[in-house]
């Protein structure tokens, strides 16, 4: 069991052991934020992008007093970092390099796959996944590929994150899921649905052709 470091609390999570094998090392180098943070990052880790900002923005306006946030697939830590101005905020990454880069920015992150071994519960989760539709000769065997292969369809990790967040959802949780139109924005609004959330965009843009919305989910 993996303590948190605040004492008189429940640990938040346990670590998983369950990881694909290692893929070499990476260095990491300063990059800095739109806010001006500077984090460290290296090849293996997704950047701060259009994405990241967005689910950023639509996280802040969601986040309550009081609220516990978990960040599935923190990346840099950037999203986390910021959101813990105002909440108390668990990240997870399945990426090494990127639970390195988060905890270097001060997030507190635990790696693992999605929320394995994460005991909750939360009043908010976030999730911007790996989205791109990816054919098995189109993968890479890098760390990288984590943020970025979304199976097939682009839904695979989506669809295991539907299935699985209301085991760490509070009672009135609700969570936010980045979702591009190269996935299939109704598509997923219908997996949402069918897991028994309401569904409702609450902030979008167009880059370069692809919408890009947030969806918040709540139980029914």
């Amino acid at each position: 069991m993996v303590q948190d470091g605040k004492a008189g609390k429940t640990p938040w999570y346990e670590e998983s052991g369950c990881f694909p094998g290692q893929k070499g090392s990476h260095e990491m180098a300063p990059a800095v934020t739109s806010s001006g943070a500077v984090y460290m990052t290296s090849s293996q880790v997704y950047p701060v992008e259009e994405d990241t900002l967005l689910l950023l923005r639509a996280a802040q306006a969601e986040s309550r007093p009081g609220d516990r946030v978990l960040e599935i697939g923190c990346g840099s830590g950037h999203i986390s970092t910021e959101l813990s101005r105002t909440a108390e905020v668990l990240a997870t990454d399945i990426n090494p390099h990127a639970v390195q880069a988060a905890r270097e920015l001060g997030a507190e992150v635990v790696r693992t796959d999605l929320f394995a071994g994460i005991c909750g519960p939360f009043d908010l989760v976030i999730f911007n996944p790996p989205y791109l539709p990816t054919t098995p000769d189109e993968r890479i065997n890098d760390w990288l590929e984590y943020a970025l292969d979304g199976g097939p369809d682009g839904r695979a990790v989506i669809a295991r994150f539907i299935g699985g967040v209301g085991q760490v959802l509070a009672p009135g949780g609700r969570f936010l899921l980045l979702v591009s139109s190269l996935t299939g924005i109704g598509e997923v609004r219908g997996m949402i649905e069918e897991a028994g959330f309401r569904a409702e965009e609450v902030a979008g843009t167009r880059i370069e052709g692809e919408d890009l919305v947030v969806v918040r989910g709540e139980r029914e």
